[in-house]
C-alpha cells in the first residue's frame, strides 16, 4: 500500500485539535445518520443538513471523495455562530491548505476575515474551482443506533469552506454547496467521528429511485433495514489504497488524493476473464488505478478497459437483442426476450476481482443495466477516453442499492452485493425519530 508522510502528519495534527470539537448532547451517540436523494434530473445525490444560529436547512450535493464540505457564503450567509480558521491553527495544517487571507479588502462577514485560512473548494460537476476562507459553524445532525433514526445532536465546530454562488452553477436545484466525505482530515466522516469519539468510519447506501431516500451512517454498524436485515456481516473487505497525487479538480502541490482508491486486479463476466493490461489498473505517478465515485452517474473506463470489457459482455449476452446506441451509452438491448430476476434484468454477471481472487464485487443485471425506454436496456458503463487521470472510476449506478463502507482506522473498504437479493433495498431504512 502506497502510504504518504504529509497524511500521516494530517492524521497526527487532527489529534491535537478534534477537542476543539465538541457534542452538545447529553449523551454521546453511537453513530450518526442522513438521509440521501436522488435527482432524477442531474443524477446526483444529494442530502441535507442543519447548519448555522439560528439553524438553516442546507441542501448538498455528496461527493464521496470531496476534500471537505463547501459552502456559498455569498447569497445571504448569516450566523452568529461563524467563525473563520485563522491561518496559524492547527486544524489550518492538517487541512492541506496553503494559503492565507492576509487581509480581506471589504467588511468583516461570512467569507471575508482578516488572517483566515483559505482553501481550494471545486464543483466536480461543472469542472469550476475557486479560493474560499475556511470557518466553523454549528450543524446539526440525527443520531442513529443503525435501526431506526433518533434524536438530533448538534456539533458546534463544524469546519468547512466558503464558496461563490457562481460555483453553485451545475448542481441539483437548490443545493447551497457539496458534502465532502474524502479521506481528508476535515472530511464529515472525521469530523464527525472526533466530534463524538464514534468509529472514523462512514457506510453509504444509495437508493435507485428518486423518490425514496438512500442513507449514509457515520460510525459503527449495525446497518438494518426492513423487514429486519442487518447487512453488516454480509460485507466482503478490500484494502484502501492512498493515491499520493491528488485527483481533485483543484488542490494545493504535495497532497495526496482525497478519492478512495481500490485494489482492483480483474474483472470477469460469467467467469471469464476479460483481458486488462494491469499498467492501468496500477497508480503510477498519481495516473491509472480504481476508485469509486458519487460524482460519475456511471462506472466510467479507459478505452482499451471498455472495449476489452464489452467485448466479452457482448459475447456472453448473445442470446439477448441488440439494438441501437443511447446516448451516454454504446451497447443497448432489447427487453422483448430478456427475463427478469429478483436483481434485475438476466444478463452476465460481472465480478470485480480485488486483491484476492476470493473478493469480488458482485455486479447483476439491476446494477449492470440501466432501462432508457420501456423496452430498451443499456449497459450502463462508459468510455472514459484513451488517457484519463483515474483508469476505472466505479459509478453512483454501480452503487445502488449496494451498501458500502470506508473504514478509515483499517484503512479498507466494506462492499455487498445487491440488497435486492436479501429482499430489502437502501430505501428502506427507518429514519422515525422519537425526538
Amino acid at each position: 500500500m502506497v502510504t504518504s508522510s504529509s497524511f500521516i502528519l494530517c492524521s497526527l495534527l487532527l489529534c491535537l485539535v478534534s477537542s476543539q470539537v465538541l457534542a452538545t448532547s447529553s449523551s454521546q451517540p453511537k453513530a450518526l445518520v442522513i438521509p440521501v436523494t436522488k435527482d432524477s434530473s442531474t443524477l446526483q445525490y444529494t442530502t441535507q443538513i442543519k447548519q448555522r444560529t439560528p439553524l438553516v436547512p442546507i441542501k448538498l450535493t455528496i461527493d464521496v471523495g470531496g476534500i471537505f464540505q463547501w459552502v456559498d457564503c455569498e447569497s445571504g450567509y448569516v450566523s452568529s455562530s461563524y467563525r473563520p480558521v485563522s491561518c496559524d491553527s492547527q486544524i489550518c495544517m492538517a487541512s492541506g491548505s496553503g494559503a492565507c487571507v492576509t487581509e480581506c479588502y471589504s467588511p468583516p462577514r461570512p467569507g471575508c476575515n482578516n488572517n483566515a485560512c483559505s482553501h481550494l473548494p471545486n464543483n466536480p460537476f461543472s469542472n469550476s474551482s475557486g479560493g474560499g476562507e475556511m470557518a466553523y459553524d454549528t450543524a446539526v445532525i440525527q443520531s442513529t443506533d443503525g435501526k431506526t433514526g433518533s434524536k438530533a445532536v448538534a456539533v458546534p465546530r463544524v469546519v468547512f469552506t466558503c464558496g461563490s454562488a457562481w460555483m453553485l452553477e451545475g448542481l441539483s436545484a437548490g443545493a447551497l454547496g457539496i458534502a465532502g466525505l474524502g479521506r481528508s482530515e476535515v472530511s464529515l466522516p472525521v469530523q464527525f467521528a472526533s466530534a463524538f469519539n464514534i468509529p472514523k468510519k462512514f457506510a453509504i447506501c444509495l437508493s435507485s429511485s428518486s423518490s425514496s431516500n438512500g442513507v449514509i451512517f457515520f460510525g459503527d454498524s449495525p446497518y438494518e433495514f426492513l423487514p429486519n436485515v442487518e447487512v453488516s456481516k454480509s460485507l466482503m473487505y478490500t484494502p484502501l489504497i492512498l493515491n499520493p497525487g491528488s485527483t481533485a479538480g483543484s488542490y494545493f502541490e504535495g497532497n495526496p488524493s482525497t478519492d478512495y482508491f481500490i485494489n482492483l486486479t480483474s474483472i470477469k463476466i460469467n467467469g471469464k476473464a476479460v483481458p486488462l493490461n494491469p499498467t492501468f489498473l496500477n497508480i503510477t505517478d498519481g495516473n491509472g488505478g480504481t476508485k469509486i465515485s458519487t460524482v460519475n452517474p456511471y462506472t466510467v473506463m479507459e478505452t482499451s478497459i471498455f472495449e476489452a470489457f464489452t467485448k466479452v459482455f457482448r459475447q456472453e449476452a448473445k442470446s439477448l437483442t441488440e439494438v441501437s446506441s443511447v446516448k451516454p451509452f454504446k451497447y443497448c438491448f432489447s427487453t422483448n426476450n430478456t427475463p427478469y430476476t429478483r436483481v434485475g434484468p438476466a444478463v452476465p454477471i460481472i465480478d470485480l476481482v480485488m486483491h484476492s481472487s476470493s473478493v469480488y464485487w458482485r455486479i447483476f443485471g439491476a446494477n449492470s443495466m440501466v432501462q432508457v425506454k420501456e423496452d430498451v436496456i443499456c449497459l450502463g458503463f462508459v468510455d472514459g477516453g484513451s488517457n484519463p487521470r483515474t483508469s476505472i472510476v466505479i459509478g453512483g449506478y454501480q452503487l445502488e442499492d449496494n451498501l458500502v463502507q470506508i473504514d478509515l482506522e483499517k484503512a479498507r473498504l466494506g462492499f455487498c452485493s445487491s440488497l435486492l437479493f436479501k429482499q430489502t433495498t437502501c430505501s428502506n431504512f427507518n429514519f422515525t425519530s422519537s425526538a
